[in-house]
């Protein structure tokens, strides 16, 4: 049912700021803006690979202002895409989820259905060309209590496969959990983890805001010229060529993963499919 990750909504108080840093950064490229009632949110969508990326600014109260009140500027969703919308929407409410439908997209977060919600907007699934600096966003990590029984309740709302989900961990990062892989031949999925060692960067997060989206991740063919606009910006970021990390304050609240085509496949259950470097 799902095909992709396809984009990524962020809150912030001001959308052309953040905007404006994606575009110097990573050559976004500003596409449209709207107003989206359901959240009560100005909109600001961009182009980023074939991916897209939506800064939401609130326009009065709402969803949207309540959450930029309480966390500042942050990831707020997940964008998954599919066929059918309409079919998607059926499914998820008859598994006890609200989705509010508007301009073609269906909002599931909790903050707009309820505690039922989760972290994520559906849309229509679209190829298109890619613009800028990378080739896709295909990975958004989402923080859960129990990472096995949130991967599972995807796959339960979504039709998804779990005999093609990949285990992931981290000593370094201190977290275990589930890559949702929507398609055995793409990188797109969910990262549902639950952090473990609650002294490093990511679980410090996760017992300030507990469950919630962490970061997101893109693939790139450029990532030597992602690294060196980074370094000339003064952009806080860490790793190399092979393989980066936007810092928050460099992307205006998100944290952006970068690494070069192919690479993810390492970790994602089919070394194999690496290319060399």
């Amino acid at each position: 049912m799902l095909t992709r990750i396809d984009r990524v909504q962020i809150a912030a108080p001001d959308r052309r700021r953040v905007g404006a840093r994606w575009q110097t950064l990573l050559d976004a490229e500003h596409e449209s803006d709207d107003r989206v009632a359901a959240l009560g949110a100005l909109r600001s969508t961009y182009r980023l690979g074939q991916s897209c990326m939506e800064v939401l600014e609130p326009d009065g109260d709402g969803p949207l202002g309540d959450a930029v009140a309480r966390r500042g500027a942050h990831l707020f969703a997940a964008g998954v895409a599919t066929p059918d919308v309409a079919a998607a929407v059926e499914r998820v409410r008859e598994k006890g989820v609200e989705a509010v439908v508007e301009g073609g997209q269906a909002f599931l977060h909790p903050a707009v259905t309820g505690a039922a919600g989760v972290p994520l907007v559906v849309s229509e699934a679209v190829d298109r060309p890619a613009v800028g600096l990378v080739d896709l966003l295909y990975e958004v990590t989402d923080l859960r209590d129990n990472a096995a029984a949130a991967a599972s309740r995807y796959a339960d709302l979504f039709s998804l496969d779990e005999s093609r989900y990949v285990p992931i961990s981290s000593d370094q990062y201190g977290y275990r959990g589930i890559l949702t892989l929507f398609d055995h031949s793409r990188l797109d999925r969910l990262e549902v983890i639950t952090p473990y060692d609650l002294d490093k960067t990511m679980g410090r997060f996760f017992t300030r805001f507990g469950e919630s989206l962490y970061m997101c991740y893109a693939e790139s063919g450029q990532t030597g010229e992602i690294l060196e606009r980074a370094q000339g910006m003064e952009a806080p970021h860490t790793g190399d060529a092979g393989g980066l990390f936007l810092h928050p304050v460099a992307l205006g609240g998100v944290m952006l993963g970068v690494s070069r085509r192919t690479a993810a496949w390492r970790w994602s259950g089919h070394p194999e499919r690496v290319e060399p470097a």
